[in-house]
C-alpha cells in the first residue's frame, strides 16, 4: 500500500489527506508543532492517517507533500527525502511570503528555488490552482473544492490540473495521482515554465470552478511572463 507523507496540516494539507485516504492509500501527517498536535486531526480523518514528525513523515511517505509556502533558508528533512518525489503545493504571494527578487523578475521560480532547496529530491508543481477549503454552498459535510471538483474518467465536465517537474519519473506520478483523485492532468513542465499557472495568470481566474483540459491548456499557452510584465 502507498504511503503518503504530507509536511503541514493546513488547508492544503488537510484537503489532500483527506482525498488520499478516500482512494485508499496510507497517510503520515507532520507540522512544526510537533505530533501531539495533530491527535485530533488524525482521530478525524481515520485509522489511515498518523501524526508525526516532519522526519518521520517524509522517511515514511513513498512520496511526499509540502503543504506550505517556500521561506528562504527553510529548513526541510533533506536526508529523509533525497531521492524521492516531492510535490510543492505552493503559490507566490509576495504579500504573504515576502517578495524574491527572482521570482519577481521571473528569473527563477519559486519552484525551482525550492528544487535548489532539495537537490536530490524531485520536486514537482502540483494541486496548486484548486480550491482546498469549503466551496460556495457546500455539500453539509463542507467537502474541499478538490473533492467536490473530482469527476470519472471520460465525464464531459472532468476538470484538469497542471503539473510542472524537471523529472518525467514526477509528471508520471502526479498525473496517475491526478487520475486517482478525479483530474485530467496538464504537462506544464520544466519548473522553469510553471510562472504560467501562478497567481495572477489567465488560468488562474477558474480555481473556483475549475477548467477543462483544453481551456487549461489554452490558459496556460496564454500567460505573460513577469519580465515582460513589467515593460507594459
Amino acid at each position: 500500500m502507498t504511503t503518503i507523507g504530507i509536511l503541514g496540516s493546513g488547508q492544503v494539507g488537510r484537503s489532500i489527506a483527506r482525498a488520499a485516504i478516500i482512494h485508499g492509500y496510507d497517510v503520515v501527517i507532520a507540522n512544526t508543532r510537533g505530533p501531539h498536535t495533530l491527535t485530533q486531526l488524525a482521530e478525524d480523518l481515520g485509522p489511515r492517517v498518523r501524526a508525526a514528525t516532519a522526519a518521520e513523515a517524509a522517511a515514511a511517505g513513498d512520496f511526499v507533500v509540502l503543504a506550505f509556502q517556500y521561506t528562504r533558508g527553510e529548513k526541510l528533512p533533506v536526508e529523509e527525502l533525497a531521492g524521492k518525489v516531492v510535490l510543492d503545493t505552493n503559490n507566490y504571494m509576495p504579500w504573504r511570503d515576502g517578495s524574491y527578487p527572482e521570482v519577481d523578475s521571473g528569473a527563477r521560480t519559486v519552484h525551482e528555488l525550492r528544487q535548489e532547496t532539495l537537490p536530490a529530491s524531485k520536486i514537482a508543481k502540483a494541486f496548486t490552482h484548486v480550491q482546498h477549503h469549503p466551496r460556495p454552498n457546500a455539500l453539509p459535510d463542507a467537502l474541499p473544492g478538490l473533492i467536490q471538483l473530482a469527476r470519472p474518467a471520460g465525464a464531459p465536465d472532468r476538470k484538469a490540473l497542471a503539473v510542472s517537474s524537471d523529472y518525467r519519473e514526477a509528471v508520471e506520478l502526479v498525473t496517475k495521482l491526478f487520475d486517482e483523485f478525479g483530474y485530467d492532468t496538464v504537462d506544464n513542465s520544466p519548473l522553469s515554465e510553471s510562472w504560467r499557472s501562478a497567481p495572477g495568470t489567465p488560468m488562474w481566474r477558474h480555481i473556483v470552478e475549475g477548467q477543462t483540459r483544453e481551456q487549461l491548456v489554452t490558459n496556460l499557452s496564454r500567460a505573460v511572463h513577469p519580465s515582460h510584465q513589467r515593460l507594459r
